[in-house]
């Protein structure tokens, strides 16, 4: 299950996150996957960064894919910069900046590459208890 939606220079981030939203509610529907608020949350908040940062350090529109698979969602971000992101250490006298930092918090992987004319960020965030069933159904014991 996956969705791609093309982010013009004047979308505003609000738009990213209700796609997550509503993609994630489709997993739900669609795939029987007990997706939780706080799951959905850290789902917007990786796309929300993500998002935020190819408007901030890119030219034109961006191109966001999620892509739901073995219990996970893997958010992709691609925009017109071939500069890879920079992931500071952490430092708790710093004010902003770390987005980055989060991401990579609450994500079970990280990549950056350059792609075509730009790059691509991939993360994946685990959505199911059980990545190896669709439906958490599947996996409960019989009385």
């Amino acid at each position: 299950m996956a969705v791609s939606v093309l982010f013009e220079a004047g979308a505003e981030i609000g738009e990213a996150r209700d796609i997550a939203r509503d993609f994630l509610r489709s997993v739900r529907a669609e795939r029987g996957v007990a997706v939780s608020a706080q799951a959905t949350g850290l789902v917007q908040l990786v796309v929300s960064e993500l998002v935020t940062n190819a408007r901030k350090y890119a030219p034109g529109a961006c191109l966001l894919d999620l892509v739901f698979r073995d219990g996970a969602v893997q958010v992709g971000v691609w925009d017109s910069s071939t500069t890879l992101p920079t992931v500071r250490g952490r430092d708790p006298h710093r004010v902003g900046q770390h987005g980055l930092e989060l991401v990579r918090a609450v994500c079970r992987t990280f990549r950056a590459h350059r792609e075509g004319a730009g790059k691509r960020i991939t993360a994946l965030v685990q959505i199911a208890d059980d990545p190896g069933t669709a439906d958490p159904a599947s996996s409960r014991q019989g009385p």
